[in-house]
């Protein structure tokens, strides 16, 4: 369990590296990265409730989360910095249900196959997390079993974070 974080993440990555979604080098960026701490505490109650009926959507709502807060960052980080509690703000424009409706239509400004297209990344990459998850033969309701949870949180998080940025134009290279 203690490797499960870094060998999810490099699955994701180079998952995404093979569908030309991010660069070989992930993207540092601590806005961004700075906001997890908040945004897991925030969300934990909501996705934990909603992870024994629809894990694939408790995981991917997060990655589409990462996608918001880099766009976020590019848009006017001034004034979303200063938003208390930026899960909330955004879970609360349609529900939690329609998250990633929200996120697709109104941050990130995807519609049609593009939207599509971006809903099947999410997923894919939610469900891998799932399986891996899954794959600790963990009991669930244990410390362990949320450490996970916590850790698939926080990869599909920065993979979201990675894709946005890719998809704005930034482009990791090696100086």
């Amino acid at each position: 369990m203690e490797d499960f974080p870094e060998k999810l993440l490099a699955d994701l990555h180079r998952y995404l590296v093979g569908r030309g979604e991010v660069d070989e080098r992930l993207p540092e960026c601590p806005d961004v990265e700075g906001k997890w701490p908040a945004i897991a505490e925030a969300y934990l109650p909501d996705g934990i409730r909603e992870f024994a009926d629809y894990p694939v959507a408790s995981l991917g709502w997060m990655m589409f989360i990462g996608m918001a807060i880099a766009r976020f960052w590019d848009n006017d980080w001034q004034h979303y910095d200063a938003v208390d509690d930026l899960y909330a703000m955004l879970r609360d424009k349609r529900g939690y249900d329609h998250l990633d409706e929200y996120i697709l239509d109104e941050v990130l400004d995807l519609h049609g196959d593009d939207a599509d297209a971006r809903q099947t990344l999410v997923g894919d990459c939610a469900e891998r997390a799932k399986r891996a998850l899954f794959a600790l033969d963990i009991e669930p309701g244990t410390v362990e079993a949320f450490k996970g949870y916590v850790a698939c949180l926080q990869c599909l998080y920065q993979m979201g974070m990675a894709v946005q940025l890719k998809a704005m134009g930034y482009h990791m290279t090696k100086m």
